[in-house]
């Protein structure tokens, strides 16, 4: 990809910007795997001028790279009732490009405020030639999905639209189809005959880190189980696709979540970790989840009777990001015991240093046929040690100007997950403490049945 572009971040002032999007850009700049690019920071209010707002969004690794590449950086002020300057400025850096330019506009703004300000980049002219990158979330139920999305299809054709879920960029969720569909040990068993259940867990240690407002109004069900799990969850359960492309992958995608049941109201539970009420700006009484778990089945050949089991939270036992597909026992039972009673599983780590395990049976060394556990371990920095993996905001950054949608979430996806999301939303279970620093509610725990929740179960073994 060569084509020269003009970035335009919307919200290059906040977290996101400051933490995720401006340290890729110079990363993908330091391999040489970005364009020539103008980088325009918008939003309703300055940091200064452009020397203050490249200071303020500097990496930590600054240096005199860092400078080099900041000359192409600048803020202009907008807002969703007044785009002119800025849409001034894409023309200046357009025409200091040259006419092959490209146009991406990344946004990311509070969902009150999205729709507005896609109507102003159609009538500013700012959505010609221009793919839009969406940050989660998309809507707050079916019917603001809905309403965004129809909002976004008055400016925008779909194939220009990208709706960002992060958690699809990891190389090791990209590994997930690698796994099951280049390996002839994996891709047959991948299916109810030999899977018993699937775990998706994704808990955190920290706690709201100074965003009651945000978990206020979102909550962690809004926030993490109708994008970032449900995301996995159609990863790991896709049939196989006719060819490896976008078409086929969403195609697959969308047919896992058509098959999904609705939600059991007795199989969702909701927490909030003791404390939570005492964080700044938080309400004395507030009911908010900041943890969920969720039981999901699937209705169809391949995973009838297969429990997927969904977990994440704040202020619990450990940051993980897990996924544990646990397989059915062999029938033929010709051993006096089994190692301790704990079956076989599949374990992808999905962390920035990927790793995937199995956990077997094996003899212990000795005079008796003696059972014991063991552990067949793959890891990628070891395996590819000369290879460089891409963060995942990196990688959608670089898939967004390319043009290639793979790994981005369609429209018909977003409102299928709000459609089964929107029932629970609609008559929430309550908000059950739970003590920080554990694996929440005790209720949560028994939605795993006698095997338990993996990560909880290593604790226990350690």
């Amino acid at each position: 990809m060569t084509a020269p572009h003009v970035l335009v971040l919307f919200g290059a002032s906040g977290d996101l910007a400051r933490r995720k999007l401006f340290p890729g850009l110079f990363r993908l700049h330091r391999a040489g795997l970005l364009p020539e690019v103008r980088i325009i920071g918008t939003g309703r209010h300055s940091p200064g001028g452009d020397e203050e707002f490249r200071d303020a969004v500097a990496p930590d690794d600054a240096g005199k790279e860092w400078a080099e590449f900041a000359e192409g950086i600048r803020f202009v002020v907008s807002s969703a009732e007044d785009g002119t300057d800025l849409a001034a400025a894409v023309r200046e850096a357009e025409d200091e490009l040259g006419g092959d330019a490209r146009r991406l506009l990344y946004l990311s703004v509070p969902p009150s405020a999205m729709e507005p300000m896609i109507a102003m980049l159609g009538e500013t002219g700012l959505a010609e030639r221009a793919h839009l990158v969406l940050e989660k979330p998309f809507g707050s139920d079916l019917r603001s999905a809905r309403s965004l999305n129809a909002a976004v299809g008055d400016v925008f054709d779909e194939s220009a639209v990208f709706r960002i879920d992060h958690f699809l960029g990891k190389e090791a969720v990209q590994n997930i189809l690698a796994l099951r569909f280049a390996n002839g040990l994996l891709e047959p068993a991948w299916n109810a005959r030999s899977i018993a259940s699937v775990q998706i867990d994704v808990p955190e240690e920290i706690g709201i880190e100074g965003r009651a407002s945000f978990m206020e109004a979102t909550g962690t069900f809004r926030d993490m189980i109708s994008t970032h799990l449900f995301q996995l969850l159609g990863f790991v359960a896709l049939e196989p696709p006719e060819e490896l492309t976008a078409a086929a992958l969403h195609a697959r995608r969308a047919e896992v979540f058509d098959a999904v049941a609705p939600l059991d109201p007795d199989r969702v539970v909701f927490g909030q970790y003791e404390g939570y009420r005492d964080e700044d700006g938080v309400a004395d009484d507030s009911t908010v989840e900041t943890f969920v778990a969720v039981e999901a089945r699937i209705e169809n050949e391949r995973w009838s009777g297969v429990p997927f089991l969904l977990r994440t939270g704040k202020a619990m036992a450990a940051t993980r990001r897990t996924i544990t597909l646990r397989f059915r026992e062999p029938p033929l039972g010709m051993f006096a015991g089994a190692a301790d009673g704990a079956p076989n599983e599949l374990v992808l780590e999905l962390t920035d240093e990927p790793e995937i395990g199995i956990d077997v049976r094996a003899k212990v060394p000795g005079p008796e046929l003696r059972l014991g556990r063991a552990r067949l371990a793959l890891s990628f920095d070891e395996a590819f040690a000369g290879d460089e993996p891409l963060e995942a905001y990196e990688k959608l950054l670089l898939d967004a100007m390319a043009g290639d949608p793979t790994l981005f979430t369609s429209t018909a996806e977003v409102e299928r997950l709000w459609e089964l999301c929107d029932p629970v939303l609609a008559d929430p279970p309550p908000a059950l403490p739970y003590p920080r620093g554990s694996w929440g509610p005790r209720e949560a725990t028994d939605l795993a049945g006698d095997g338990g929740w993996r990560l909880s179960r290593e604790d226990r073994a350690g």
